[in-house]
């Protein structure tokens, strides 16, 4: 099908918090002759849309078509309505929301000042063919397409939704209506971004979840559903005419009182709040449609007490729907915890895309997603969404290069919030994605925009040829965001060499010499730039002296072969002199733990994550976190939200170093799997399972005495080698002479 170009709307004003707009119904009616033997549709509706034919909804997914900037792509949704469709008279149905058409809720990002703000809008294309081969179509267009307000009076992506029942219009989206009294639709200005076909996986309701508690508070009844995660809410309720019920959303109590300190921006009134205006007539029940929040607690108000039970609220955890991939468990509840946390905050943030927190800001934070996408892939199948973020992330590029901190923007994270550390995202996606998936396309796509990058970079480096712009190791424990000890210019430098070695990979797998030697050339001088300015080499000290600047330097290989053992000796020191716990931001993190199993002190790495003293996961933990924080802070409210995913790569780790499953570490080797698991002394098992593209890969231990026995997992197609570090042995002498049943039997040297 061709896409539809003519876009209609109900009128020319647009909602905003002084001047409230109903969504519009939008309808069209048809009459057929017969059954037909095909019906297709394909629809646009900026900002969001529901779609229905002939009374039943029937759209994939909440939030649809998807969150863009619509100057840079639109996206098309595409339908088969054969078995909808009747002889006889049929009707399409539409509401649309404000989403991204008119997004004045994101005022802290210029997102109330972009240049497509507008009402709400649809083009539609419906081709049908008859059981005859006739066919016939129609677009979008002001003679056929009628509107009419809908009891939707105000919604709002990031705020919420007001919904007046009394003004519902039974049978609106039905044959047999009388819409005589409906106005035809305008036309409306055609976007001006391209039309896609949206082909990520829809944003459903993944679990339904009854309160754990119900308590009179602030003359209402606060619910608690016993876990911070995203959705929305399901009121069902039998009221009286006119009741108004405002139902509001938190993550957090403070004192045991519903509060929303830490998620306010602007509007307070509005924040994180539905309302729904009772209509009267026996058993209601109401799903907000054009937004979504993040959030453990309800604050319910204008309800009496036999209409405060558990059957008045259910919570609808949403995200996109993501397939599992991964998962691990052990005998450590707090590790068994931490891995239920980082699943619960990865997929409560994402919604088309990774977000950075489900309530106050709802963005397409860069450097977030590019943190987390290795603990996603190893976990969960985002490799759709990644692509068709990655097409968003290269239509918001500059022409020289820059990448703004968030995406879809309408221009704002230019010039703050962004940096190596945050770009980093359109090389990291698709890297791993093809690490993970063998997706060749991925890299392709992005190459040309990852050259351009590099451009960039490479333009931006200083007199000593370092690198020193953006956001650098942000949330260090204890202090502020900002206020961490790594130095930008050591951070920035890494982060930029790190681009350009695994960009140099991506352009050898594709081919592309001259690009692959552009790239290796680049990182051989921010390497040099690094050795000559950013380490002492004496004491084998990183600039800064901290553990974010000592671990990445040696992850990236900053100091040579001969200095390693020095300056990780002077990093298990930092270790040591803060107590055995962790004092990097959110860039040491990364890799931190991962470096400490590669020299052999998993175990060390283990306590340092799970301690309950703070600062540390653990601490988390023990404090009653449902997900994962945005920060290691000792006041609650100091680490801003209560539900972020990019300290989640301890599930990586976890995966790939207790379990042992490191798959294709080479990159270019789909099929090959090392299992390199770790017997951390403070556990008496483990298990782990990775579902690779040949299949399921599962490693699972336990103690036997003195001895372990693992038992590993492979499918057909994939081929590797059982690696024990130091401290161990098989049992027979090597992993050859194990038993064919996959179960080999480990003893200490």
């Amino acid at each position: 099908m061709n896409f539809p170009t003519r876009f209609i709307a109900a009128s020319r004003e647009y909602c905003d918090f002084d001047r409230h707009i109903p969504a519009p119904y939008i309808r069209r009616s048809f009459e057929l002759e017969a059954k037909p033997a095909k019906a297709e549709i394909l629809i646009c509706g900026l900002g969001f849309y529901r779609l229905f034919i002939n009374g039943a909804e029937i759209t994939r997914g909440a939030l649809s078509p998807y969150i863009s900037n619509p100057d840079d792509l639109v996206y098309y949704d595409w339908y088969d309505i054969t078995a909808h469709l009747t002889e006889g008279e049929n009707v399409i149905g539409v509401i649309l929301g404000n989403g991204f058409q008119n997004p004045f809720g994101g005022i802290n990002w210029k997102f109330a000042e972009v240049q497509w703000r507008g009402v709400p809008r649809l083009a539609l294309r419906c081709e049908i063919t008859g059981e005859d081969g006739s066919q016939t179509a129609f677009e979008t267009d002001e003679e056929t397409f009628l509107t009419s307000p809908s009891p939707i009076l105000f919604d709002e992506y990031r705020y919420g939704e007001r919904y007046d029942a009394r003004l519902e219009q039974e049978g609106w989206a039905e044959p047999g209506f009388d819409d005589s009294g409906w106005a035809f639709c305008l036309p409306a200005e055609q976007p001006r971004g391209q039309a896609r076909l949206a082909r990520m996986e829809p944003i459903v309701v993944r679990a339904e979840h009854k309160p754990v508690s119900i308590t009179p508070q602030q003359g209402g009844y606060l619910y608690d559903f016993g876990l911070n995660s995203a959705g929305v809410c399901r009121l069902t309720v039998k009221g009286k005419k006119g009741q108004k019920i405002t139902f509001a959303h938190s993550e957090a109590l403070e004192n045991g009182e519903f509060t929303m300190k830490n998620i306010l921006y602007h509007h307070p009134e509005y924040n994180q709040t539905d309302v729904y205006i009772c209509k009267g007539r026996g058993v209601e029940t109401y799903v907000p449609g054009f937004t979504y929040h993040g959030f453990r607690y309800v604050l319910v108000k204008g309800i009496t007490e036999e209409q405060a039970t558990s059957e008045l609220l259910t919570y609808l955890e949403m995200s996109s729907d993501l397939a599992e991939r991964g998962g691990f468990s052990c005998s450590d509840e707090t590790a068994n915890t931490l891995q239920t946390l980082t699943r619960r905050s990865t997929l409560a943030n994402f919604y088309h895309f990774p977000t950075d927190c489900p309530h106050r800001e709802k963005n397409g934070w860069t450097g977030d997603a590019a943190l987390s996408a290795e603990h996603t892939l190893l976990n969960l199948a985002p490799e759709k969404c990644y692509a068709e973020w990655l097409a968003n992330i290269r239509a918001a590029q500059r022409e020289d290069g820059a990448l703004p901190g968030i995406v879809p923007t309408g221009g704002w994270g230019f010039h703050w919030g962004n940096g190596p550390a945050w770009d980093m995202v359109l090389v990291w996606l698709p890297y791993y994605t093809y690490r993970y998936r063998g997706d060749k396309q991925i890299l392709a796509d992005n190459a040309a925009s990852i050259l351009r990058y590099l451009h960039y970079m490479s333009n931006r480096r200083n007199e000593k040829g370092l690198l020193e712009y953006g956001l650098g190791d942000w949330c260090p424990p204890g202090r502020k965001c900002d206020d961490y000890k790594a130095p930008l210019v050591l951070t920035d430098t890494l982060i930029g060499l790190d681009i350009a070695r695994k960009s140099a990979e991506i352009f050898g797998l594709l081919g592309m010499k001259l690009e692959k030697a552009y790239a290796d050339i680049l990182a051989g001088e921010l390497l040099a730039a690094a050795r000559s300015h950013l380490v002492d080499p004496e004491t084998q000290v990183a600039l800064g002296n901290c553990q974010t600047s000592q671990a990445l330097c040696l992850w990236q290989g900053v100091f040579t072969p001969e200095q390693e053992e020095k300056a990780f000796a002077h990093l298990l020191r930092l270790i040591e002199e803060n107590g055995r716990k962790m004092d990097t931001g959110i860039l040491g993190a990364r890799v931190i733990f991962h470096l400490l199993s590669r020299f052999g002190y998993s175990d060390l790495a283990f306590e340092m994550i799970v301690t309950p003293d703070f600062p540390s996961y653990g601490n988390w933990v023990k404090r009653g976190a449902t997900s994962l924080w945005e920060s290691f802070r000792e006041e609650d409210f100091d680490c801003g939200s209560f539900n972020h995913h990019f300290f989640g790569d301890i599930s990586s780790w976890f995966i790939q170093w207790i379990a042992g499953i490191q798959y294709n570490n080479a990159f270019t080797r789909h099929g090959e799997v090392l299992i390199r698991p770790q017997f951390i002394a403070a556990l008496t098992h483990a298990e782990g399972f990775h579902i690779a593209p040949e299949g399921r890969i599962e490693s699972a231990w336990k103690r036997e005495g003195e001895n372990v026995l693992l038992r590993v997992t492979v499918p057909e197609g994939i081929t590797g080698k059982i690696a024990l570090d130091g401290g161990w042995k098989f049992e027979d002498g090597s992993a050859k002479k194990a038993a064919a049943s996959g179960e080999y039997r480990i003893c200490k040297i």
